[in-house]
């Protein structure tokens, strides 16, 4: 069975500069990850759940930030493992220093029987187009460019 999940793309326009907000995943697994690690804030839906409502659920549970605003639904992606991705882009702001996520639980060192409890998301950040291409997860970058262009922006 595919897996699938949906997510929001928050961008702003910063002077003539078009932004997108990133999420760096926590945990161990990303922790010294930087390029190629940073995702839209998504995740899967529950039973029954609509994507665009899984996205917007998803959004605030890993920022903290209830989106608004007029939502545009971008083309999906497929990753590299295959997961289809739904997304919606959306203007808005934020202080990315402020971000709360909800937090995760895994066990650590795997096979140990130990767990530990870590934020989904450790950070986040606004980053100009070509920054943000070189960030996001590979495929993820299609979300970008499909927003540039829709946005007329480079």
């Amino acid at each position: 069975m595919i897996r699938t999940s949906a997510g929001l793309l928050m961008y702003r326009i910063k002077g003539d500069v078009l932004e997108v907000l990133l999420a760096h995943p926590g945990g161990p697994f990303f922790e010294h990850k930087d390029e190629g690690a940073w995702t839209i804030p998504k995740g899967e839906p529950e039973p029954g759940e609509d994507l665009f409502a899984t996205a917007q659920r998803e959004f605030k549970e890993e920022t903290g930030i209830r989106p608004h605003g007029t939502f545009t639904p971008l083309r999906p992606i497929q990753q590299k493992g295959g997961k289809i991705v739904h997304a919606w882009a959306f203007e808005g702001d934020c202080d990315p220093s402020e971000i709360q996520s909800n937090l995760c639980e895994i066990e650590w060192p795997r096979k140990s029987g130990h767990t530990i409890e870590f934020p989904e998301i450790d950070r986040a950040a606004f980053f100009d187009l070509a920054t943000a291409r070189k960030k996001i997860k590979a495929r993820q970058d299609a979300l970008i460019d499909e927003l540039a262009e829709l946005l007329k922006r480079t």
